[in-house]
């Protein structure tokens, strides 16, 4: 990963509660491929992050509120997981509505884990091929997903992953995806 996101400027939309791999290392990976990266969450300062969803595992900057948010302003969205993190988005009508914004311009999105919860949320999972952590596979199918166990589920200008153990194939796939023009 050289440089081809050079100039793109993505979101990447957590609150309390992310799942610390799920967000530092897509970030990174976007970060080398030259991206800007910018967080958003629903609240100034800082957000908590945890590993395994249960230990404290420090904290990240927020730069950005999401309810200030415009999907024009962003080339593309990463979704990072945890059980906590996207329980939060899903019912934050800014973040649902960030969220269904980009998915209708168009934009590539990349969710792992947990993440997807806030695609059904905003009401764009139907219909998609998508993964995610085994525990809520059962609300996509439910949200009309057609729901597969993959390291790496492609639908468009979608990308989702099962767990942190699929994050070397959800980064090249992510950084693969966010380099292509429409």
């Amino acid at each position: 990963m050289a440089d081809e996101l050079h100039g793109k400027r993505i979101a990447i939309l957590a609150a309390d509660g992310v799942e610390r791999v799920e967000l530092e290392q897509p970030r990174q990976a976007l970060q080398d491929a030259g991206a800007t990266t910018v967080l958003l969450s629903l609240h100034e300062g800082e957000i908590k992050a945890r590993e395994n969803d249960l230990d404290e595992a420090g904290t990240f900057s927020v730069d950005a509120l999401v309810k200030s948010a415009s999907a024009d302003e962003y080339d593309a969205l990463l979704l990072p997981g945890g059980t906590v993190n996207p329980d939060q988005l899903r019912v934050d009508t800014d973040a649902v509505g960030f969220v269904r914004d980009i998915m209708v311009a168009d934009k590539p999105v990349a969710a792992i884990c947990h993440g997807p919860w806030t695609l059904i949320e905003a009401g764009v999972a139907k219909g998609r091929t998508l993964t995610s952590y085994p525990s809520i596979r059962t609300d996509l199918r439910n949200a009309g997903a057609n729901v597969v166990d993959e390291e790496v589920a492609r639908d468009g200008n979608l990308i989702t992953s099962r767990s942190p153990e699929d994050l070397p194939a959800f980064n090249a796939a992510m950084v693969e995806l966010f380099s292509q023009d429409k």
